[in-house]
This record gives C-alpha cells, sequence and structure tokens, in this order.
C-alpha cells in the first residue's frame, strides 16, 4: 500500500485539516495539544479489553476486580461483598456472588470463577462495544447470564464490568462520573447526601453481647454519643438512627433480644407488639437518652419476612423505616413492600443486584413511590468510590458506608469532598431534606 493508498483509506489528509482549522478559529495556546485531542475525539470510543482479576476486600476476603480498557484508555472497578460464609452469601434474594466453593482456598470464598467468567466470556461478548451505551452493555451480559439471580455469570463478575464500563463512559463523554450517571437516568439534579456514621456497634458485626445494631443496654454509650453531638456544637443538625437487622436474632414469632449470650433468662423475648411498642418509645424520645436526639430512622426493625408488623409500624409514619435484608434491593420484594406500605426507604446495595441499569431501575421504583433512598456500603469494601458517585448522582439524598475511618470507607467520603469542590457554588447538600416527606 502507497503512502498515498494508506492517507485515503483512512482520510488523514481531510482529518488532519479539519483538526488545524479548528485550532486556527479556537487561537488556542497550544496548538499541538488542541489537535491531538480535537483527533481523539473524532474516534468513537470502544471496548477493546477487558481483565479481571481476584483481589482482597477489606476484611481480607476475596472479591472480583476489572480492568476495562478502551481505544482511549483504562478504566479500574472493583465491587464490594456481603457477609458471606462457607462460599456463600446469605441473602437468598439478592443476586448471586459468585464464588469457588474450595474449602482449601480461602475457606471457600475465592472468586477465581467469576473472573474467568469475565475473561472469557464477558470480554468476548463485549469487545467493540460502546462505553457510553451502559444500558446495552448491561443488557449483553444479562442475555449472556440468562438466570434471574445472575448464578451463571456471578453478579460480582457483572457488576464489576458494568462499573468500569460506566467509568469509561463518562470518561469518553468528557463528563464527572456522577454526571454521567445522572444523565444515564435522565435526571438533572445533583445532591450531595447526608452522611449515616456508625457510632455504636452491635449485632452481627460487632464483637460484643448486643443483639441490636444500636440498642439494648448501652444506655451509658449512647448518653457519651449525646454529650460528644452537644460538644461539637451541631445539635440542631444531628439526628439518631438504628439499624435493628431483626432478622438475625428473629426465633419463630419472638425476637430474642438475647441472641448473642449464653445465659439466658428469657426476659428478653419480644413479641412483633413489643417491639413495636419499644420503637415507638424511642421515635417519641421517651428514654433519657432519647430526649433530646429521638430515633428519626430505623433499618429493618423485623423479621425479613415479618410483614404484618413492619407494615403497622410503618404505617404510624413515626419515622424512616428502611428496608435492607428486607428488600435486599430486589424489584420483586421492593413492589411488593410498595403495595402493602411495608416501609418508606430503601437500602441500596448495588452488588444485590448485578448491573448499573439495574441500580438505576430500582432506584428509580423507590423514587417513584416517594420513598426514601440511602446508598450503602457492604461489610467487605474496597478502596472503590463508585457509590459515592452514584448517591449524588441520582440525588439519593442519604449515604451510609460506616464510621469516617479506615481507607475503603473514606475513600467514599474524600470523593464526595472533591464533588462538592469541583461543583462549587451549584453544590446542593441535602441537609433537611435528606428523605421525601
Amino acid at each position: 500500500m502507497s503512502v498515498q493508498e494508506y492517507l485515503d483509506k483512512h482520510m488523514l489528509s481531510r482529518k488532519i485539516e479539519d483538526a488545524v482549522n479548528a485550532a486556527v478559529r479556537a487561537k488556542t495556546s497550544d496548538p499541538v495539544l488542541f489537535i491531538s485531542n480535537h483527533m481523539r475525539k473524532a474516534v468513537p470510543s470502544v471496548i477493546t479489553k477487558i481483565n479481571g482479576r481476584q483481589i482482597l476486600d477489606s476484611r481480607g476476603i476475596p472479591t472480583v476486580e476489572v480492568d476495562l480498557f478502551t481505544n482511549k484508555g483504562s478504566f479500574r472497578a472493583s465491587v464490594p461483598s456481603g457477609y458471606v460464609t462457607g462460599g456463600y452469601v446469605t441473602g437468598m434474594y439478592e443476586a448471586v456472588e459468585l464464588r469457588d466453593g474450595a474449602k482449601g482456598t480461602y475457606l471457600g470464598n475465592g472468586v477465581t470463577r467469576a473472573v474467568r467468567n469475565i475473561n472469557e466470556k464477558i470480554s468476548e461478548a463485549l469487545i467493540g462495544m460502546d462505553p457510553t451505551l451502559q444500558s446495552q452493555i448491561d443488557q449483553a451480559m444479562i442475555d449472556l447470564d440468562k438466570t434471574e439471580k445472575r448464578g451463571e455469570l456471578g453478579a460480582n463478575a457483572m457488576l464489576a464490568v458494568s462499573i468500569a464500563a460506566c467509568k469509561a463512559g463518562a470518561a469518553e463523554k468528557e463528563v464527572p462520573l456522577y454526571k454521567h450517571i445522572s444523565d444515564l437516568s435522565g435526571k438533572t439534579n445533583l445532591t450531595l447526601p447526608v452522611p449515616a456514621f456508625t457510632v455504636i456497634s452491635g449485632g452481627k458485626h460487632a464483637g460484643n453481647n448486643l443483639a441490636i445494631q444500636f440498642l439494648n443496654s448501652v444506655q451509658e454509650g449512647l448518653d457519651l454519643v449525646r454529650v460528644a453531638i452537644s460538644r461539637t456544637g451541631y445539635s440542631e443538625r444531628i439526628k439518631m438512627a438504628i439499624d435493628v437487622a431483626a432478622t438475625t436474632f428473629c426465633m419463630g414469632t419472638k425476637y430474642d433480644l438475647d441472641y448473642k449470650s449464653q445465659n439466658k433468662s428469657g426476659q428478653n423475648f419480644k413479641s412483633g407488639e413489643d417491639m413495636i411498642k419499644m420503637y415507638e418509645e424511642l421515635c417519641a424520645g421517651y428514654f433519657s437518652w432519647t430526649s433530646e436526639y429521638p430515633i428519626v430512622s430505623i433499618e429493618d426493625p423485623f423479621d425479613k419476612e415479618d410483614w404484618e408488623h413492619i407494615k403497622y409500624f410503618s404505617d404510624l409514619r413515626l419515622c424512616q423505616v428502611v428496608g435492607d435484608g428486607l428488600l435486599m434491593s430486589n424489584p420483586k420484594r421492593i413492589e411488593r413492600a410498595i403495595n402493602e406500605s411495608s416501609c418508606n426507604a430503601l437500602l441500596l446495595k448495588v452488588n444485590q443486584i448485578g448491573t448499573v441499569t439495574e441500580t438505576l431501575d430500582v432506584v428509580k421504583q423507590a423514587k417513584d413511590a416517594r420513598w426514601g433512598v440511602v446508598a450503602s456500603h457492604r461489610s467487605g469494601e474496597t478502596e472503590d468510590s463508585f457509590i459515592a458517585d452514584l448517591s449524588v448522582g441520582l440525588a439519593m439524598g442519604q449515604i451510609k458506608t460506616g464510621a469516617p475511618c479506615r481507607g475503603e470507607r473514606l475513600a467514599k467520603y474524600n470523593q464526595l469532598l472533591r464533588i462538592e469542590e469541583e461543583l462549587g457554588d451549584q453544590a446542593v447538600y441535602a441537609g433537611e431534606d435528606w428523605r421525601p416527606t
């Protein structure tokens, strides 16, 4: 092929001339850089390679990381994971987190099967696709998986690729990730969320005897929190919430507040009606330690199948009632809860769904019902800050990503600080409007 034939084949002469003319019209101070960028934009971005790998989350348990390459750059994403045991996630309604199950390696929690699916199946299906077409990319993976709970490819494999593609799409459009997410959702308002910090832990995630992740025999601790709040000078702006996670201590039709104690008296077995009364008192500021700071939000106040009592309590409209284990970010569970008025807020965990597009769909589903939405981390996190951009781009109003310590948590909060700085005068903080009224 001659030089002229090569130039003609790729229309280089015309493209270079267009770039030079554009630089002259712009009177740019760096014409070479301008021409380079101009020609780069003239070439559509396509996915050229996807490489998955096994990394460790904040607990030292394997999870999935992806590098997605386009003809213009590389983009990395890693996914969190929930409570795992013996190689399996315990949530029966959430998308499948594909793990190896080989007991001799990471107690069965390895993710090499998911990684292999990325490198062999997903990569082949997505190469050549435009990363700005998020819904098409996600649908291609859904079609490839063919299962309702993403058990063939693994939701952990699919989500890592989906998030990496979302980042690549934002880069191609030359907009921040949160703005790209907002565009994908069809919304225009951007809102910085109110953070929910863990202060006192109990339940399955704590090394103490507290049944509830905030409650039960912690009056002294809560008094200290109350004093600390007052000393900050922000007493009017700080509220208290409880993550009950009641499924973990529901025994049949009773709730065992002593479930972590070896010597049980039986006095702390509560009926659903007893629990409702306790929550009413908390929300009303009945106890001395909640008189100044009544509980404004309660997460999973009852067992995930106790639809009767959660509906009754939600109907009292005493506080925000958040569905986590109740909903597991599952659109069918959300639909039932909406129809039965069983709660009024969704705790969104992206890895319970499987793709960015499906995440946008369930957030819309919740918001259309006038629910609150809380972007949430998982117990096994990574330094990926995607949910920070997600919470802003979808104007969720609330984010729950742990206490402001440890790198995987601070990655999210630091990203929110960067977004606030970038938005400048356009930054809107949810504040008192943290949930729909």
